[in-house]
Formats: C-alpha cells, sequence, structure tokens
C-alpha cells in the first residue's frame, strides 16, 4: 500500500517528542511561528463560516484535524477557542507527549497515531491543518487526496510550508540550522521543499480551489513573525474543498 510516512523524517521529530513544550528548547522557532499562523488560521475560518468571535469559545461545533500535529502545539489553541479537535501523528512518541500535555491543560483532544491515508474516521472534518508537514512526506498526491477524503464539502484546508528558493536555502537551511542554530542540522531538507505555484496546482489536481497566499516572515528585531506578500520562504495557503 502507498504511504506518505517518510521513516527518517518520523524518528527525527521522535527523537525530539521530550521538547515540543519547551518554549526555550529545540521548538522554539515554532512558538515564535505560533501566534501569527494561529491569528491567519481564525481569521479566515471566521470569514467562511462566518462566525462571530466575540466570545471565546467561537470555534464551537466546529471538527479540526490537526495533521502532523507534534506535541500538540496548534491543537490547543483551537481546542481553547472551541473546537472539537483531532490530532493525527506518524510519531507514536509525539502522540503521547500529546496526550500526556492536553489532559495536564484539562483539554479534550482527540490524539491518534496515524497518517491521512491510513486513518478511517466515520465523519469528516470542516477545517483540515497542514503545518509545516508537506515538506516532510513522501508522496505528496496522495497526501493531498487523502485529506482530500476526510475533509467536507466546502471545508476548508490550510497548508503551510517552505519554498524552495534560494533564499529558503540560505534562511531556512544555512541561517536557521548552522548559524541561529535555532534547528538541528539537517531538520529540513531543501529538495523536498515546494514552490507556491507547484502546491496550487497539487491542489487544483485534487479538485481544491485556492482561496489565499500568504508569506509569513520573521522580524529578527522584533523577534516576531508577520503576514507578507513575499512568498520566498515560509508561505500558508488557504484552501477550498469544491
Amino acid at each position: 500500500m502507498s504511504t506518505t510516512i517518510n521513516k527518517e523524517e518520523i524518528q527525527k521529530f521522535s527523537r525530539l517528542a521530550d521538547e515540543w513544550w519547551d518554549v526555550s528548547g529545540k521548538f522554539k522557532p515554532l512558538h515564535m511561528f505560533n501566534p501569527i499562523r494561529i491569528e491567519y488560521i481564525t481569521e479566515k475560518i471566521k470569514i467562511h463560516f462566518k462566525l462571530k468571535k466575540d466570545k471565546s469559545n467561537y470555534l464551537e461545533g466546529l471538527n479540526v484535524l490537526d495533521i502532523g500535529c507534534g506535541g500538540g502545539l496548534i491543537s490547543e489553541p483551537i481546542a481553547r477557542l472551541g473546537a472539537n479537535v483531532t490530532g493525527i501523528d506518524a510519531s507514536e512518541k509525539n502522540i503521547n507527549v500529546a496526550k500526556l500535555h492536553s489532559k495536564k491543560n484539562g483539554l479534550k483532544i482527540n490524539y491518534l497515531n496515524a497518517s491521512p491515508e491510513n486513518f478511517k474516521e466515520k465523519e469528516k472534518f470542516d477545517i483540515i491543518l497542514n503545518l509545516e508537514i508537506v515538506e516532510h512526506v513522501n508522496n505528496v498526491n496522495l497526501y493531498i487526496k487523502s485529506c482530500y477524503k476526510l475533509l467536507k464539502k466546502n471545508g476548508l484546508m490550510f497548508t503551510a510550508t517552505l519554498n524552495r528558493s534560494f533564499i529558503s536555502y540560505i534562511k531556512a537551511i544555512i541561517g536557521a540550522e548552522y548559524i541561529l542554530r535555532w534547528l538541528p542540522i539537517g531538520t529540513h531538507d531543501w529538495n523536498k521543499f515546494i514552490k507556491p505555484e507547484e502546491l496550487e496546482k497539487f491542489l487544483l489536481d485534487e479538485k481544491f480551489s485556492t482561496l489565499d497566499v500568504k508569506g509569513l516572515k520573521f522580524n529578527p528585531f522584533l523577534k516576531k513573525w508577520k503576514k507578507t506578500n513575499d512568498l520566498s520562504v515560509n508561505y500558508i495557503i488557504s484552501s477550498l474543498k469544491n
């Protein structure tokens, strides 16, 4: 059977699993990245589902699937906003860390050790999150096809990844891994980065329509991320299942 699981990538993140919630540890870049990702995602959800943002649990009633959830860095804030969250990850160690942390924080999140192509769920989801995951999988076509089956008609999918550009090689590989040591050396394989037009083509081939594409850029002086039209390094695509 075809699979999207890249065993080397899974082992790499499994070894780091215990550090997911250490804001000063190996996943510090993701902790810094989280606010802008959540801001972008919730803004698009609010517009698409016509939600009123005047209550703390405004995502109540929406079923969200977080694929490649890791230790739950996105699953938990989305659950706090009222959504019914299911998080899946091909690393059992990541899932165990996520379960433990959500339980400790009194959050009901359904965490499962699975990949999208072998995930059997009766109910389909309103929203799917693919955040910094497609650059780590084998067979992107199969991955997106599997997501399509798990999403409701008119459902939203968010795919965030890295552009395969000269600038991304300098910033994400040389800068983040070798110079700043934000990430362990070997975290990313530049050859697996995907250009926005390639990802849009993958999505279109599986009958997704692109709603929006936005770049995400780090300001080293403010130590904050912001939205931008510059797609040369990090970018996020929101798409709709037709």
